[in-house]
């Protein structure tokens, strides 16, 4: 009968195995890693995705109901809006939930604050007394989003003084003093991603609605 010797690895399968099974362990790290990253960029996108939605839902709600406030000891009688292409003034009502009633005078802008780059609003409380447009001194200030690279507004109307027969177009500022736009658009564009989709604004509120006599054949305010 023939005694066969126990045999054991040689140098060189031993060395063939460790570095399959450090390929092995390569793959199994670099998978775990990139369904990490995977998971952690689509929950950032989820979280980006619902501050946009709340964002538009928030601002189409509120320049919806935006309100033809007026400087009752201003010549004229002026609204209380100004619109730029890169922010909007303008006074609405802030929901109960946030603050107390009542109609507040807003500030939509883009605000960098050191590397960080944010879609703010400000608000006030216009004193119906005052002889000059409210400012935005120690204004309370809430964060809409964060990460915004810049807003571009734009305004659809009629210019100043035109006659209701004049066609309205688009423009990157509204200077009418004593009609709102018929429509305000906003676009807004992240630091990171693709741009928000547009959004486009009726006001409700006809600009004769603050005030007690209304010049139909000048389109202006006559009396408060």
């Amino acid at each position: 009968m023939i005694e066969r010797r126990a045999r054991g690895f040689t140098l060189l399968e031993l060395t063939v195995a460790l570095v399959i099974l450090g390929l092995i362990s390569a793959l199994l790290f670099g998978s775990l890693s990139l369904a990490g990253r995977s998971w952690d960029g689509g929950e950032a996108k989820v979280a980006q995705v619902n501050e946009m939605r709340q964002t538009q839902e928030y601002l189409r709600a509120q320049l919806s109901s935006e309100f033809p406030l007026r400087g009752r000891k201003i010549n004229e009688f002026p609204l209380h809006f100004f619109g730029d292409r890169d922010e909007i003034h303008y006074a609405a009502a802030l929901p109960s939930r946030v603050a107390e009633g009542g109609i507040y005078y807003f500030r939509l802008a883009v605000v960098k604050d050191g590397d960080k780059s944010r879609l703010v609003q400000e608000r006030v409380i216009p004193d119906p007394e005052a002889k000059a447009e409210p400012e935005f001194r120690d204004a309370d200030r809430s964060v809409l989003a964060e990460g915004i690279a810049e807003i571009r507004i734009g305004y659809f109307g009629r210019e100043p003084g035109a006659a209701e027969l004049e066609t309205p177009t688009w423009r990157d500022r509204w200077d009418d003093k004593h009609r709102l736009p018929l429509m305000v658009r906003i676009d807004v564009k992240p630091e990171k991603g693709a741009p928000w989709p547009q959004l486009v604004v009726e006001p409700r509120q006809a600009p004769e609605a603050g005030c007690r006599a209304w010049d139909i054949n000048r389109g202006r305010c006559v009396g408060v």
